[in-house]
């Protein structure tokens, strides 16, 4: 029996063809783990989309991962967003949502372009570098921005979140377990100053929209507000980063689709989606059965867990042509890498234009990328990632 909560998949290279054959046995396949434990795995992205939009039968508070700590589950579950259900979910949501007025769209975009300029001319200097970790510093710089920290702090930011929440954090040993709790401790304590720095003096951010926003007439408390700002850069920092280096990597591994869209920089909308459904750097989201219900005509369970394999569901045959190919042009992409229903991803926008402007800047800056060394896959069942990616970036005459 295939394990696809393996953390170890990911570097066997078949992941893709390991999901392609399960899914053509059942889009629905019964998972059992080492351990003894089982959940639902859901491979197909017509059945994906239907387990998403299903919040009345499908709860997103009792944990959004496989693996996830169910004491840490249920104190953040109604508080944080990833793990809270209608209809508080989207009142919370619509708290952080106000904070993205034109102007501060606008500034988060002008942060964006001086980021990835001076991180690829960093990068074209050096000759050779390690593509992961430049990557890193641009999805921390906007959630940074986004937040309210004040620029001269961004350095800490990245990297106490690289220790917090990085691949290590995720899959290493004990000492690196103590070293991400003790950054993770570091970072809790900045919100708090930053909390207390915003109620004086608010500003046009996400943190001072959740210190003034209200739900059913009451405030947020500080822990919600924490929460927030911890599911803000932890899910915004990992994705962002490793569809960037994915991104990198299909362009150079397919060199005509480079050459396609340096010739027709029109393509680059329909490149970025493709690079969001190729790279899919969340592999899965869990949803647990709130009552005894039915999928693909099988039983469900209250309590069973279904985990929703994002990254199958975007190399699901019926619904993308050639889904293994990289096709920077293609259209229609109805790709699930932000989920779908009630949690589409908070940071879409955002995302996509992270994405458009490294591209962008990429197609422009950098005549020629070429491997510099093996790329090392994630260990982890959650993010289909980069431990490393040593690249050199020649500049374009």
């Amino acid at each position: 029996m295939t394990d696809l909560a393996d953390p170890e998949l990911p570097r066997s290279g078949r992941t893709e063809e390991i999901w392609k054959e399960l899914r053509e046995q059942s889009p629905l396949y019964r998972n059992e783990r080492a351990n003894g434990s089982e959940f639902w795995a859901v491979l197909s992205h017509p059945l994906a989309n239907q387990v998403l939009r299903d919040s009345a039968n499908f709860t997103s508070e009792k944990g959004m991962r496989l693996d996830h700590n169910p004491l840490a589950t249920e104190a953040s579950a109604g508080k944080m967003l990833i793990v809270t259900d209608p209809p508080r979910h989207g009142k919370i949501r619509r708290i952080i949502n106000s904070a993205f007025t034109p102007r501060m769209v606008k500034r988060l975009e002008d942060t964006m372009r001086s980021t990835v300029v001076e991180t690829l001319e960093e990068a074209m200097e050096k000759g050779t570098s390690d593509f992961v970790d430049a990557a890193a510093r641009l999805p921390v710089s906007v959630i940074c921005d986004m937040l309210g920290v004040p620029k001269k702090d961004w350095g800490f930011m990245l990297d106490r979140t690289m220790v917090a929440f990085g691949s290590d954090a995720v899959e290493g040993g004990e000492d690196q377990a103590m070293r991400a709790a003790a950054a993770h401790t570091d970072l809790l304590m900045y919100y708090d100053e930053l909390l207390e720095l915003r109620r004086e003096d608010p500003q046009e951010d996400v943190v001072s929209a959740m210190v003034q926003g209200e739900v059913d007439g009451e405030p947020l408390t500080d822990e919600e507000i924490f929460l927030n700002c911890d599911g803000l850069i932890s899910g915004g920092n990992e994705t962002t980063r490793h569809a960037t280096v994915g991104g990198l990597l299909a362009l150079m591994d397919h060199p005509d689709q480079w050459d396609r869209l340096r010739a027709d920089p029109g393509l680059l909308p329909s490149t970025v989606q493709e690079v969001l459904r190729y790279t899919s750097p969340a592999m899965h989201v869990l949803r647990t059965a709130n009552q005894d219900t039915e999928l693909e005509g099988r039983a469900i369970a209250a309590g069973d867990e279904v985990a929703v394999w994002l990254s199958a569901a975007n190399r699901d045959g019926q619904v993308f042509e050639n889904p293994d190919a990289f096709d920077v042009g293609r259209t229609p992409n109805r790709h699930l890498t932000f989920a779908s229903g009630t949690h589409f991803c908070l940071g879409s926008a955002l995302a996509t234009m992270e994405l458009s402007v490294m591209f962008e800047e990429l197609t422009r800056r950098v005549g020629a990328a070429g491997h510099a060394g093996p790329v090392q896959r994630m260990r982890s069942n959650l993010i289909w990632g980069f431990e490393s990616m040593p690249v050199t970036l020649d500049r374009r005459s």
